[in-house]
């Protein structure tokens, strides 16, 4: 078998074997095929596509290229859930607790963020002590003992997609909906869960713009995960303006604590509680009514928000925190952000809403970059919101002075204003399983 007839076999529009995509893989990891071929065919999958057995056959290689966690010690069906990224976007740390609290294990091990995407592992570790490293005995560990934990991806879990990925940012081969859909799945496989919920985000702050591309993602996530005995469902959800009000770790933290105490924006609520009965009802916990209720019950006794605390004293963390923000810190410099007319805000760039939190010091410009915890923004209008000259629409926290003049540039650019009222669209646009797709709009 040669790398050139495999490149020139795709290149021609053909399908690739098993043996095929296995070669190449396992060729790519052990460094005898270089990036220049790598890059080749990566080109050619790009243009001339993947057919479902080839993105189904490239996920289950890609899953087996490294470490496989063993849930199987573990009572019950385990569930996990996954976002395809967004600003704003904190419902792990709101979704986790809730589905825990109701008896459903959660192995959970996330990312941490870079560019304009937040990661849930940041935003834990602006909590005074989290421990984010666990050994798998652990990590295992926890989940057994409390239902709940949450952990940095072991740098071995799918490293082929790892080492794909890096290759693909640089190649213009990213944004293809069968290489996404193995990239994402092949971690979720390779973390062990049953039974998998998918958020898939569209619009302006989401990889994919239109809900036809995020459908088509979706639907191929599907596909693949039950295709592989996972029960596999999505839910499409909006993202033209970022989910919560809060952009930045410690920010989005206590957002996320106030909404596991029944506040918190009423968006990021509403997800949250639908992510978590999808969840539960996944794992076998009754029909979607009841799991909405029992959701919104484990909200309301304060069970939810008791497992979270459980999870934070777990992982060596300021439990206190619960109760007591300043605990977090405060950012030196505050800038508040104010309406130049009247009228409405028409919409968001949220991409560029992210790049302002990451200007201020909250996310990542490259993975050598340090991360100011406090730093971020706190919307106080949003799209659809009607506003007078000079209320107050955002406000930006840093600790770098210096990056205040250019993140008010940006911020001022990413805010469209209206003299008309916009018309609202929902935040669930879709749910999607393997029976098909409902559609909210």
């Amino acid at each position: 078998m040669r790398m050139y007839d495999i490149i020139e076999k795709k290149r021609d529009g053909n399908v690739l074997s098993f043996d095929e995509l296995k070669y190449f893989i396992d060729g790519y990891c052990s460094g005898e095929i270089p990036d220049y071929q790598a890059s080749a065919l990566l080109m050619a999958a790009f243009i001339k596509g993947l057919n479902r057995v080839e993105t189904a056959d490239l996920t289950i290689i890609m899953a087996d290229s490294g470490d496989k966690i063993d849930l199987s010690s573990i009572p019950g069906i385990k569930v996990d859930k996954h976002s395809t990224g967004g600003v704003g976007d904190k419902t792990t740390l709101v979704v986790a607790p809730i589905v825990a609290a109701c008896g459903v294990p959660v192995a959970k091990m996330s990312g941490r963020g870079l560019g304009h995407t937040g990661g849930t592992i940041d935003k834990l570790e602006s909590i005074p002590g989290f421990r984010t490293s666990l050994g798998m005995d652990e990590f295992l560990a926890n989940v057994k003992e409390i239902g709940l934990s949450i952990a940095c991806q072991t740098g071995n879990l799918a490293p082929a997609d790892k080492k794909l990925y890096a290759l693909r940012d640089v190649t213009a081969t990213v944004n293809n909906t069968s290489l996404i859909a193995s990239s994402i799945m092949s971690k979720k496989l390779a973390s062990g869960a049953d039974s998998i919920v998918l958020d898939v985000k569209t619009g302006s702050g989401a990889f994919m713009k239109t809900f036809e591309d995020s459908a088509a993602l979706a639907r191929t996530m599907i596909e693949i995960g039950e295709s592989l005995g996972r029960r596999t469902s999505a839910l499409i959800t909006d993202m033209n303006m970022p989910l919560g009000n809060a952009v930045g770790n410690s920010l989005e933290v206590i957002e996320a604590i106030d909404t596991l105490k029944g506040k918190g924006p009423e968006d990021l609520k509403r997800l949250c509680i639908e992510l978590a009965a999808r969840m539960l009802e996944g794992a076998g916990k009754g029909s979607y009514e009841k799991c909405i209720e029992m959701v919104e019950q484990c909200i309301f006794d304060g069970s939810a928000l008791r497992k979270f605390s459980e999870l934070i004293k777990r992982q060596n963390g300021n439990h206190e925190v619960i109760e007591c923000y300043k605990i977090f810190g405060e950012s030196m410099y505050v800038y508040e952000y104010r309406a130049p007319c009247d009228g409405f805000i028409e919409s968001i760039k949220t991409d560029s809403l992210g790049i302002v939190s990451m200007i201020l010091g909250a996310g990542r410009e490259n993975k050598e970059s340090q991360i100011d915890y406090t730093a971020g923004l706190i919307l106080k209008k949003k799209t659809y919101d009607k506003v007078n000259k000079g209320d107050l629409v955002t406000k930006l926290y840093t600790n770098n002075k210096d990056s205040i003049s250019k993140a008010v540039e940006i911020l001022e650019s990413s805010i469209n204003f209206s003299n008309d009222k916009p018309i609202a669209r929902p935040l669930i646009l879709a749910y999607m399983d393997s029976l098909g797709v409902k559609r909210f709009v």
